[in-house]
């Protein structure tokens, strides 16, 4: 696995154990929910240089699109 990928499989996975905790749900039910938005799409997209920000600005990306139905941040 190359470290790009790495990097992005480690975001998931503390973005889906916020989601877990926060909402009280079930990881794996996390995991879907995550999996399903369009911050985990651009997340796999190296182009947006994602990967590379803290998991909780991604945590905050993916509550910004649950509350507002879409990618709030321009720079994406």
């Amino acid at each position: 696995m190359n470290e790009k990928k790495q990097l992005i499989e480690f975001v998931v996975q503390d973005v889906v154990e916020m989601i877990s905790k926060d909402m009280q749900i079930d990881y794996e039910d996390a995991m879907n929910y995550f999996y399903e938005s369009q911050i985990f799409d651009k997340l796999q997209d190296v182009d947006t240089g994602l990967y590379r920000e803290s998991s909780a600005y991604v945590y905050d990306l993916y509550k910004d699109e649950l509350n507002f139905g879409h990618i709030v941040q321009a720079e994406i």
